[in-house]
């Protein structure tokens, strides 16, 4: 900014010097006669007269009231320039006005006083030197004795000279450089003509490589090195836009001229431009057809080559240009076109690629006439032919192959996990480095799973339909490392006249009995055990200032007295209710915010139905809750971002994974094997539905809210969590007759779990923890953490497990 500034002080002092020089020049000798006449030393006014001059002794002009057809030689008009030249020099260091206003002063100034002639003398014998704006001493440059002086009216030529003079010398020393500065400091800087700035992909990947989506700001860009640009592409590039590349300075005249000639003929504008042009109008400069854009067109493409070594503007060109649709550079139309690296592309393909950035949408298989593209294919090959890059055979051979396009494909591999990933990136990296930034993002996700999810969900809503039922989720993770190996949000992500856009997974829904987790996980680390004795008898809940709340079982019934195991397992509403009551509503929900429920952080009006599901959650908050429980009490948030690399290739993230101890392993342990005992929650469920996965221990829990609004079934092993869920987005209630745990979310379940446990293996033994004790308890072996074992009495019956009816 200094620098700019010293220059503009600079240039003003200049143009002010300039405009004194001129001033000079506009100041028109005084002339005078012989005459014998007797001497006098001053003269006031004089229209005509005669004096003696004393030998070499100067003397004083008097002040005179003169004509001239050019400005500023009267006294006031002189004063007055100097006082506003002054103020304007004082202005201008202090606001750094702008030169056009400057120069518009001037203009007034220089051309706007019409009435004022100097005067003329016949027969001028001597030549005095002076100014007419104050008595100033005027040396005479030859001893004269007498002077006579006769004044003349100027004739209209003698003033259109001198208008014509000022005009001129305003033109060329102050409003032309003025201009010129204006334009000039109006134009980009093509040293910001790099790789570095160009809007490039984001690209995110599965964790096989398989790409899901690229990200970009109407521009799909891959930078690539001039190195990795077959040597057939740069010389049809060359050969088809500018053989003359390597000898002009950014501009050909010749090609200037011949597109002046083709412009008045057809009465069109054709640009005849350079490579080097076309690099500037693609990075800079808009594509309207005016001749103010393709002026700036020529200095910028003048000022690039000052800048850059061609082969850096080749380079630049390939990565700029638009090849059709959103490809814009060599990589990005090489993958639209023909599926490959730039590199691996051959002669025909090549030439087809150079034809494209003159006209692509005309040229493009796609959208263009279907022969028009090998018409200029063929002009390419005979373009690199005269230019000695091939041959007649070789261009031959290359016409005659037959090239296979890609079919366009804007699809969306794995939608809503893509979408999720791009929040993630956009709140760690800002949308602009997102979209214009080139990263290349590897995530956890196995497309083949994802795959196989999608097709569940969709297939299991399907054949629910009778039920109600519109709309489902799927969400499965790793426990160990917090890694999202599908995410379904949706049945159909693009049915969008549904909603199916929405993801359901990171949606709120209130969570029905699979919120109980939260409570039965504080209780078990509160110092009860899974044989403590649950009250489930009717209980009557006042709230201050509404109605009394009675919570009722999913069966309808009252089971009495029951160990924790059995209230847990069966999903009984009253002994968590009486847990909540115990503990405080607000120590359930902190509890769960420990274990990862992310939306209980700031909810407000809650109480007691807490417990129930009577505050909403989302499905990834649940997989994480669930996951403490899956990984020995250790929680590992969700993370699906496993590698993050720059437009460079350098890795600027890498996934680290960071536990956090919520649970003692021990509990996390009993809950596991609560939630995995099909015996125990016979009871409520039966013995044959689909919570059961025959040949492996799966713990899994249920969760329908009331009206049947929600349903849900959660279920894990140490190295998979999977969450379902059914129901419907406008939050219309499900048919009800759908029975929690043998229809709706649990079908779909059982087939992801089934489907994870084929591609992982079912679960190695059991491995019970060091501070886990055994011991015969209510008639069945029981677990408990060391030191609770004897805090419970162990006598007396086990809890009848016969099942009741499936429904």
């Amino acid at each position: 900014m200094r620098i700019i500034m010293a220059v503009l002080n600079f240039i003003v002092n200049l143009l002010v010097r300039i405009g004194d020089f001129v001033l000079d020049m506009f100041y028109l000798p005084v002339k005078a006669t012989k005459s014998a006449v007797p001497s006098v030393k001053n003269i006031t006014k004089p229209r005509s007269g005669t004096f003696n001059l004393k030998k070499k002794e100067p003397i004083k002009l008097p002040k005179i009231k003169v004509k001239s057809p050019i400005p500023l030689v009267s006294s006031f008009f002189l004063k007055v320039f100097q006082v506003v030249k002054k103020a304007f020099l004082i202005v201008v260091k202090i606001l750094k006005l702008p030169f056009v206003f400057i120069a518009f002063v001037f203009g007034f100034i220089v051309g706007g006083i019409k009435k004022i002639h100097l005067p003329r003398f016949k027969k001028p014998s001597i030549t005095l030197s002076a100014r007419t704006s104050t008595s100033r001493k005027m040396a005479v440059k030859k001893p004269i004795k007498k002077a006579k002086f006769t004044y003349h009216k100027p004739s209209f030529t003698y003033k259109l000279k001198y208008v014509f003079i000022g005009f001129m010398f305003s033109f060329v020393f102050l409003f032309m450089p003025l201009v010129s500065f204006l334009f000039v400091s109006d134009l980009p800087n093509p040293s910001d003509l790099s790789v570095n700035y160009i809007p490039k992909t984001t690209k995110i990947y599965d964790r096989n490589g398989t790409l899901l989506y690229e990200i970009y700001a109407n521009q799909n860009r891959t930078i690539v090195s001039l190195n990795d640009i077959p040597k057939n592409l740069t010389n049809a590039t060359v050969a088809i836009e500018d053989k003359d590349f390597y000898n002009h300075p950014g501009f050909d005249i010749r090609g200037i001229i011949r597109a002046l000639i083709t412009n008045v003929r057809n009465q069109g504008f054709q640009g005849g431009s350079t490579i080097t042009q076309q690099l500037i109008k693609s990075a800079f400069l808009t594509p309207d057809p005016t001749i103010v854009r393709k002026v700036k067109e020529i200095a910028l493409a003048f000022w690039a080559e000052r800048v850059y070594s061609k082969n850096q503007i080749l380079e630049l060109y390939l990565n700029y240009v638009p090849y059709g649709g959103t490809a814009w550079g060599a990589q990005a139309a090489s993958d639209v076109y023909f599926g490959k690296d730039v590199k691996d592309l051959d002669l025909a393909q090549s030439a087809f690629l150079a034809g494209l950035p003159q006209s692509p949408s005309v040229y493009s298989p796609f959208s263009g006439n279907k022969d028009l593209w090998k018409q200029r294919q063929r002009e390419v090959l005979n373009a690199m032919v005269k230019s000695n890059y091939i041959t007649k055979d070789q261009a031959k051979k290359a016409y005659d192959e037959k090239l296979t396009f890609n079919t366009p494909d804007v699809s969306i591999k794995a939608p809503h996990f893509v979408m999720y990933v791009r929040r993630l990136l956009e709140e760690k990296y800002g949308l602009t480095e997102v979209e214009r930034g080139g990263l290349s993002v590897y995530t956890s996700l196995d497309l083949g799973v994802q795959n196989k999810a999608e097709q569940i969900v969709s297939d299991e809503v399907d054949s629910d339909s009778y039920l109600n039922i519109g709309n489902g989720a799927a969400l499965i993770t790793d426990p160990r490392n917090g890694d999202i190996l599908a995410m379904v949000g949706s049945k159909n992500y693009f049915d969008t006249a549904n909603d199916g856009n929405v993801n359901l997974t990171t949606s709120l829904r209130q969570p029905g009995s699979s919120i109980k987790l939260i409570t039965y996980s504080l209780a078990l680390s509160q110092g009860y055990t899974e044989a403590s004795i649950m009250d489930d008898t009717p209980l009557t809940i006042s709230v201050a200032g509404g109605p009394s709340y009675s919570p009722v079982n999913y069966d309808g019934n009252f089971h009495g007295k029951v160990p924790l195991r059995t209230a847990f397992a069966n999903s009984f509403n009253i002994p968590p209710v009486r847990l909540a009551q115990k503990f405080g509503a607000d120590k359930v929900k902190d509890f769960g915010v420990k274990m990862g429920i992310s939306s209980w952080t700031n909810v407000q009006n809650y109480g007691v139905s807490i417990t129930l599901g009577g505050v909403e959650v989302k499905m990834t908050d649940l997989a994480t809750a669930y996951g403490v429980i899956a990984n020995s009490g250790q929680r590992v948030d969700l993370n699906p971002i496993l590698k993050v690399q720059d437009s460079h290739g350098q890795t600027i993230y890498s996934k680290s994974i960071n536990e956090t101890p919520i649970l003692d392993p021990g509990v996390a342990f009993i809950i596991s094997d609560i939630l995995a005992d099909n015996n125990a929650r016979s009871i409520e469920f039966g013995l044959n539905t689909p919570l059961n996965v025959p040949g492996a221990r799966v713990s899994v829990k249920t969760g329908t809210t009331d009206n049947k609004r929600d349903n849900w079934t959660i279920g894990f092993t140490p190295n998979v969590v999977v969450a379902t869920w059914v129901g419907n987005n406008d939050n219309s209630p499900l048919n009800p007759a759908l029975a929690s745990g043998i229809t709706g979310a649990a079908p779909m379940w059982n087939k992801i779990m089934t489907m994870m446990l084929d591609k992982i293996g079912t679960p190695s033994a059991v491995v019970i923890p060091g501070d886990v004790v055994k011991k015969y308890c209510l008639g069945q072996d029981r677990y408990f953490v060391q030191g609770t074992e004897n805090s419970v009495s162990c006598s007396g019956p086990a809890t009848s497990t016969t099942p009741t009816p499936q429904r």
